[in-house]
């Protein structure tokens, strides 16, 4: 028992440790988009389901012998993949719309059989258990899920902020080969007790029935349905709602382990014992939550990042709890687990596929969440119906449909108000919607007509007229307005009392004599309001990661058309596009570089590490500026604009602007960190500056090596 214990324990450990490792590996080299994260899970699905498949295969198709010669010869070419560290020469994304292929194909080469080989444990030794002893092996399911939660919880709070990647990547190889070992020791042992007259297949005709099958009685079509139903709507909710939080926050593993986290304490728990699982009080719960997700989605930015979490989290753990633990319920007697495990898996599969592949094909919006709600309530009544025709239970008690009823109007209601999200606003009107792997993307149009005998002191109303905005996700990434007169305001974040702002209007160069004519460089589009800067001479060269971005500000605003300087845009992730543009010996000269490459509230941390600032360092000239916007409803970015300067051995200077409806502008924060004396020095800039205090947070510098969301949480 020691040895099986021990081996899923490990294996289970090293499964759920590498997908946030691996995941953070790699996610600079996509762009930083949450659609990585969501990428990744499909393919951890994915093979869990072919080990899964593999464990199912062996343990019904092979003897004990074959079985081990088959398995252990795996797990010795598994070894050649060790250390799993992708090549970044061959594998950092080209210029692709959707590069969810590339993610696939990277993972399957780099640590394809061994995440196989570690999903076909828990399930094979599980039925090897079973065989060798004649004794239940459900237990040993809920022991690896602990160690899967383990895993998870370690990895943001002991091995993320601790260790390096590359430290990171060593310890899970060397785990790994321990693993090896540790699986071997036990195919072997029980090869050798199954070749003893009373050996494991004798024991196996003492096995315990432990659900409503017989031995002679396999499950029916309607069992299987309902076993892959009920695991992919708990898979379509947790990438539902790991999307739903990463897009206005941050994508990075402690956002990816959270939701992952709670999924499996509901594992865990229903797998324990079915008394863990209470029907009545769950579907009980189960409406509280719904209507609470409901309010957050309505409610939105107006919640803070800690009452977002905690509605959609209780979502989350409450909704996987009625399907796992209806799962539970309907489980098999011991002798078909392995079929049980693998169409548990195959629904977590199909749950993967239907949020990373279908979802951002079929439907314009992220409704995704939204749809995994109302699949949840129905799949609960769906298990309900079943179990009360199964057993001999007769009818489906009052209580419970009075209970279905409230719920379903509940969550009715909930979808109603939801949809009420999408209703424009008075005399406003949506032009486009559009998603894609990087995220979805509205425009809407506002007459912003101001209502007759409103007195002229109410400062919040927009008083100038028509206007177009781009939304990404739930923040808005800049507007236009389409009177003549004034549709070249900088507005939004990119006024003139702005940090970027000052940092063009003030440049030495611009305001000396001689040439005044600037380069600026500026990373992440939106619909191009700093081309409203340029003059005659000037270059202004954008970096924009999403090819739809670049569509919409073509052919809904103005900014780039209108603009007096010659507008480059280059399309890619601008770290990659940067490098490869010093590799071929073209660096840009800059005089100023603007890194506003937000999605939603999500950083892409890969553009705030030490070395990139090198690598803008290198494109920028020596007296030039570089502008971070760091405004963000949820993390305090100040101490890694501090640490950026503390890496280039320049100042960082902090500009606070407030929001003035009068000129279409919002409160703004932004960091100079520049060398050039002679800006610093002139009196606007030193006007402008807000001094850093003792209050403030200490330099930070992140790596690609390393970086924590920890660092950086809390206002």
């Amino acid at each position: 028992m020691v040895r099986y214990a021990l081996t899923i324990f490990l294996s289970a450990f090293l499964l759920f440790q590498v997908q946030p490792l691996i995941g953070k590996f790699i996610l600079p080299w996509f762009g930083g988009s949450p659609a990585v994260w969501t990428s990744c899970m499909l393919f951890f699905q994915v093979f869990l389901l072919g080990g899964y498949a593999y464990a199912h295969g062996i343990a019904r198709r092979l003897s004990p012998r074959n079985q081990t010669i088959v398995h252990v010869g795996l797990l010795v070419l598994s070894l050649a993949f060790l250390p799993i560290a992708p090549d970044a020469v061959i594998w950092k994304q080209s210029v692709e719309e959707a590069p969810i292929a590339r993610i696939l194909a990277l993972l399957a080469v780099t640590i394809g059989l061994p995440y196989l080989l570690l999903s076909s444990t828990g399930p094979l030794l599980q039925e090897t258990y079973r065989r060798e002893t004649g004794h239940t092996p459900y237990r040993l399911y809920s022991l690896s899920n602990i160690g899967s939660l383990l895993a998870l919880l370690s990895y943001p709070f002991a091995f993320e902020p601790m260790l390096t990647l590359r430290t990171q990547i060593w310890s899970w190889s060397a785990g790994y080969a321990l693993f090896a070992g540790l699986c071997a020791w036990c195919t072997i042992g029980y090869w050798r007790a199954a070749s003893k007259p009373d050996g494991a297949e004798a024991a196996t005709a003492t096995a315990v029935t432990l659900h409503r099958y017989d031995e002679g009685s396999p499950p029916t079509w309607r069992d299987v349905l309902l076993w892959l139903s009920l695991a992919a709507c708990g898979s379509v909710m947790l990438l539902a709602t790991t999307n739903q939080v990463c897009q206005e926050i941050t994508a990075v593993p402690f956002l990816w382990v959270l939701p992952l986290a709670l999924y499996l304490t509901t594992f865990i728990i229903c797998f324990d014992h079915e008394r863990w699982y209470h029907r009545g009080v769950f579907l009980a719960l189960l409406v509280f939550a719904v209507l609470g997700a409901c309010y957050a989605i309505l409610e939105g930015n107006n919640l803070n990042m800690y009452a977002q979490m905690a509605a959609y989290g209780s979502a989350l753990w409450v909704s996987c709890m009625v399907c796992h633990g209806e799962l539970v319920r309907a489980r098999p007697a011991a002798q078909h687990a392995t079929l049980f495990y693998l169409m548990v898996s195959a629904g977590g599969a199909i749950g993967g596929v239907l949020v990373a592949l279908a979802a951002p094909l079929l439907l314009p919006d992220f409704w995704e969440y939204h749809m995994a709600l109302v699949a949840t309530v129905v799949l609960a009544f769906l298990a309900t119906y079943h179990a009360a025709n199964q057993g001999g239970v007769q009818r489906v008690p009052g209580w419970m449909l009075g209970g279905g009823l409230s719920l379903t109007v509940g969550v009715a209601l909930g979808w109603v108000m939801t949809l009420q999200q999408y209703q424009q606003d008075s005399g406003e009107v949506n032009l486009e919607t559009s998603r894609n792997f990087y995220g979805v993307l509205r425009v809407n149009s506002h007459e912003n007509a101001v209502p007759e005998g409103l007195p002229v002191e109410y400062e919040n109303v927009d008083r100038n007229g028509p206007k177009r905005e781009l939304i990404h996700g739930r923040i808005q990434h800049g507007f236009q307005y389409l009177d003549p007169e004034k549709r070249d305001w900088p507005t939004s974040y990119y006024g003139h009392p702005s940090g970027i702002g000052i940092a063009i209007d003030q440049h030495p160069r611009r305001i000396g004599a001689g040439n005044k004519n600037l380069r600026i460089g500026v990373i992440g589009l939106g619909c191009g309001t700093l081309a409203s800067y340029g003059t005659p001479g000037d270059v202004i060269r954008y970096y924009e990661i999403n090819s739809a971005v670049i569509r919409i500000s073509d052919e809904f605003f103005f900014y780039r058309q209108d603009s007096e300087a010659e507008v480059q845009v280059v399309l890619g992730d601008a770290r990659i596009q940067m490098e490869q543009e010093l590799a071929a010996d073209q660096p840009q000269q800059f005089d100023v570089l603007a890194v506003d490459a937000f999605s939603s509230d999500s950083i892409p941390m890969h553009l705030l590490t030490a070395e990139c600032m090198e690598i803008y360092r290198r494109h920028l000239k020596p007296d030039g500026l570089l502008c971070l916007h760091i405004s963000n409803r949820y993390l305090n970015l100040n101490g890694v604009a501090r640490g950026a300067a503390e890496v280039l051995g320049w100042e960082a200077a902090r500009i606070n602007s407030e929001g003035d409806n009068s000129l279409g502008l919002d409160a703004a924060t932004w960091v100079i960190v520049t060398g050039n004396r002679a800006f610093l020095d002139a009196p606007e800039v030193r006007l402008a500056v807000e001094p850093w205090t003792e209050n403030d947070r200490p330099p930070l510098i992140w790596t690609d090596d390393y970086g924590s969301l920890w660092q950086t949480l809390g206002k």
